[in-house]
């Protein structure tokens, strides 16, 4: 008497429409993680891959150590710098971060 009937509204006629609605903006997400994160990280792969394969004896180079050094020796998977006169390093390629300019070794 007190308290009036509440009556539940009818359900909004949801078809295929309301639920993929719902998917847009994760699918948005996913798109734009892949070009802001995914696609550079792939690009700089490449890149770093294609600069190590390039290495030839003499190169100077800096290993992911921040070692300073000339190549010696190129094998496919090591390669031998050379820090200073008579000390040589045996270092995986994939080590080698950046390939210097020829004579900034001695400039240092």
């Amino acid at each position: 008497m007190f308290i009036s009937n509440a009556y539940a509204a009818a359900p909004a006629a949801s078809g295929i429409m309301g639920s993929l609605t719902q998917f847009v903006p994760i699918l948005l997400m996913f798109v734009a993680l892949y070009f802001l994160m995914i696609r550079p990280q792939m690009k700089r792969q490449k890149e770093h891959k294609l600069m190590v394969e390039a290495v030839t004896r003499g190169d100077e180079v800096v290993t992911s150590g921040g070692v300073l050094g000339k190549v010696t020796k190129v094998s496919d998977v090591y390669v031998s710098i050379e820090v200073q006169e008579g000390t040589e390093l045996v270092l995986q390629k994939s080590a080698i971060t950046t390939l210097l300019p020829k004579g900034t070794i001695k400039s240092l």
